[in-house]
């Protein structure tokens, strides 16, 4: 098969901005059959007139994506900016299904995708949540579950407005994206945002997400030790800077959850995280670090390579990354395009990025259409 299109465009008005997309990508070739699209939150107002200018410029009727405070482009970052992005993708017929689902429906949603996809194995789908939804994390772990062996990628909608996510037709549920089916091939990757400071403690007593004891000592005893003295004298100062991980049980890769320090007791020398815990669990303090984090981006970019450059790509960056924490000159998209090469890409920058069965913060999701 043949390589997808792709293209962007930074304009006030979203009619203009839309019509140097699609003529960037005109003609667009018979078989397209299925579009991304990520829009700057200026343009949220305006979701249900984009998608349906899309199809009726395109052909193309199945679009999914998301609103995002930035969006991801081949090489290229807009932060704060009117922008939009879109990724067209040519796959063999019955191979994919959009969906939207809410936490009353998600098992019967699973089942009229399987339908859809003609009973074959589903082992990816590409998924966006609201965040305004509270069910979504609980959704996400269903979803997981639902689908076995499957794998899913994707990210939370960031908005300083409006969370309109888009499947066929702007939609403010849940969780809502596109399932595939074993006809498409499809690799991921992770890379972490942060890099583990001092070594793996055992959550000895806890309280919800308050942390008592880290390996039967006052938690925030440990937490000081670790963090040094100039920031352990500085607590605002260290809720920016240090954050808690809890590493992901059974993984063989590494990866851990990355979560906000909310709250220290000096008196009882307790810390607040923000994610319930549970005696057992294992923690490991974390540092924001851009260096070490962008060796992180060029770890995973090798790892993920494949023989023959991919089709299209999609990349959900955690709102924290970009700009905020590798500059202003788009280095991450930068960086992708630098090993993978010209490869057509969308995506945007997520209130929380989701990998597997996880959401996870301060991490970019990459996906690779093979």
């Amino acid at each position: 098969m043949d390589r997808f299109l792709s293209s962007h465009a930074q304009h006030p008005d979203w009619r203009i901005a839309l019509g140097q997309c699609l003529g960037r990508v005109a003609p667009i070739p018979a078989g397209f059959n299925l579009g991304f699209i990520y829009y700057s939150d200026f343009f949220a107002a305006a979701a249900g007139e984009i998608v349906r200018q899309l199809k009726a410029d395109t052909g193309i009727q199945h679009w999914v994506g998301s609103v995002g405070v930035g969006i991801c482009t081949t090489g290229r970052e807009y932060h704060g900016e009117p922008a939009l992005a879109l990724l067209l993708c040519r796959l063999p017929p019955g191979s994919f299904t959009v969906f939207t689902a809410n936490a009353d429906n998600q098992e019967a949603c699973f089942r009229q995708c399987r339908q859809n996809l003609q009973e074959r194995p589903t082992p990816f789908a590409i998924v966006h949540g609201n965040p305004a939804r509270e069910t979504v994390p609980d959704m996400i772990v269903g979803l997981s579950k639902l689908m076995g062996t499957g794998f899913l990628v994707g990210g939370l909608a960031s908005s300083r407005g409006d969370y309109a996510l888009i499947a066929d037709a702007p939609t403010r549920d849940a969780l809502s994206g596109v399932m595939f089916n074993d006809k498409v091939a499809i690799s991921t990757r992770l890379t972490q945002g942060c890099s583990p400071i001092g070594e793996r403690h055992i959550i000895t007593s806890c309280e919800g997400n308050l942390i008592i004891t880290l390996d039967d000592r006052p938690a925030l005893e440990v937490l000081n030790q670790e963090a040094g003295e100039v920031l352990a004298n500085n607590p605002q100062r260290m809720a920016g800077y240090i954050f808690a991980g809890l590493p992901i049980r059974g993984s063989d890769t590494g990866d851990y959850l990355v979560r906000h320090l909310v709250g220290i007791d000096p008196d009882m020398g307790i810390i607040a995280i923000a994610e319930r815990v549970s005696v057992g669990y294992s923690l490991i303090f974390c540092r924001r670090d851009p260096e070490t984090a962008f060796t992180d981006l060029l770890r995973m970019l090798n790892a993920i390579k494949p023989a023959q450059q991919p089709r299209g790509a999609l990349y959900f960056s955690c709102t924290g990354r970009g700009r905020n924490q590798f500059g202003p000159d788009s280095r991450e998209l930068r960086t992708i395009m630098a090993v993978l090469g010209d490869v057509p890409l969308a995506g945007f920058f997520c209130n929380g990025e989701i990998s597997n069965n996880r959401l996870y913060g301060y991490t970019g999701v990459l996906t690779l259409f093979l």
